[in-house]
């Protein structure tokens, strides 16, 4: 039977694909301005205010970077939960060392912290047969009591408990916020969809064993991931310090709650990507997953209990919607 075909309206980035995705692109303003007038009815008109949209702006920076770490993570088929520890211990290396040296010494140390612990986490990831997930809890547990060692030592307590000098927290305020994340963005992107390494990362996801049959160096690709995400993961943990000032210690695994938001924000934007860009969806499925729950802080709904309840159902949902028609186990 001759194969028919396809004609140029039916290939990939012709007009009739990029008329589509205007089409969605315009549904889904109209649908979210729907639900923000809903929000701001609901809380009386102070959802809309030009404050509380800055609130909302200022929270959705840092987890915005975590996610896009998360798409590397998952693009290539693996999962990290330490990163919750890895940023306690990146975050106490940002204040210590920009309250001890200056801004930039902060920045330094928190991102080669960061970059040094992911890397190490994806040494093991590739170098040995653990699963990922199993490898990653037990480094969680490692990195918090890191975390402990340095939050109760004698010559150490001092430096970790003491918050970051406001001066020197620019980067956690609007507007300098937004400009990282959209410089962040930038580069993020071209990595994750204009290199060969974004490329090899999103084939072995796919299929490591053809990707392997194609010339492509899976362990190499797999410690490329780990720098990036560690990168990206070093930047977060600078982010976070310099918006919150100071980071508790998390024990007992309670260091995977820091990474419970991002996780939804990456596995909405997972949803979103057969319409928009992974990287693009990212920050904005931040800014609307940060606007449900500041419209139910304004409703007096408690954060700590109820919030966070709404967040692990919101993953679950995310996560059955976005694994239709996945046939093979999670790493």
């Amino acid at each position: 039977m001759q194969q028919k075909s396809l004609s140029t309206k039916d290939t990939p980035g012709s007009k009739s694909e990029l008329k589509a995705k205007l089409t969605f692109a315009g549904i889904f303003i109209v649908g979210v301005a729907v639900v923000f007038f809903i929000f701001n009815l609901l809380t009386h008109g102070n959802f809309l205010e030009w404050q509380n949209i800055k609130i909302i702006l200022a929270n959705m920076v840092y987890p915005s970077f975590m996610a896009w770490g998360m798409c590397f993570l998952f693009a290539c088929g693996y999962n990290d939960m330490s990163w919750g520890g890895v940023v306690v211990l990146a975050s106490f290396a940002t204040g210590v060392f920009a309250n001890m040296y200056g801004l930039v010494a902060g920045l330094i140390a928190g991102v080669l912290v960061g970059t040094v612990l992911v890397f190490i986490n994806f040494c093991i990831f590739a170098y040995t047969k653990i699963p990922s997930w199993i490898a990653s809890l037990s480094l969680a547990m490692i990195y918090e009591a890191i975390a402990v060692f340095l939050y109760r030592g004698k010559s150490t307590k001092a430096l970790v408990e003491a918050p970051m000098a406001k001066e020197l927290r620019i980067f956690g305020l609007l507007p300098w916020s937004l400009v990282v994340l959209a410089v962040g963005f930038v580069i993020i992107y071209f990595v994750y969809n204009r290199t060969i390494i974004g490329y090899n990362i999103r084939a072995i996801g796919g299929n490591a064993n053809v990707s392997r049959a194609l010339g492509v160096n899976v362990r190499k690709t797999l410690l490329w991931v780990g720098l990036i995400c560690g990168l990206i993961i070093g930047i977060t943990s600078f982010l976070q310090e310099s918006y919150a000032g100071i980071t508790t210690v998390k024990t007992g695994l309670a260091s995977i709650l820091l990474i419970f938001q991002p996780l939804a924000i990456a596995l909405l934007a997972d949803i979103l990507q057969k319409k928009i860009n992974i990287i693009i969806a990212v920050p904005v499925c931040a800014f609307l997953l940060y606007a449900v729950f500041n419209m139910m802080t304004l409703m007096h709904i408690p954060s700590g209990t109820l919030q966070e309840a709404l967040l692990c159902l919101f993953i679950i949902v995310f996560a059955v919607v976005g694994q239709r028609g996945v046939k093979e186990v999670v790493k």
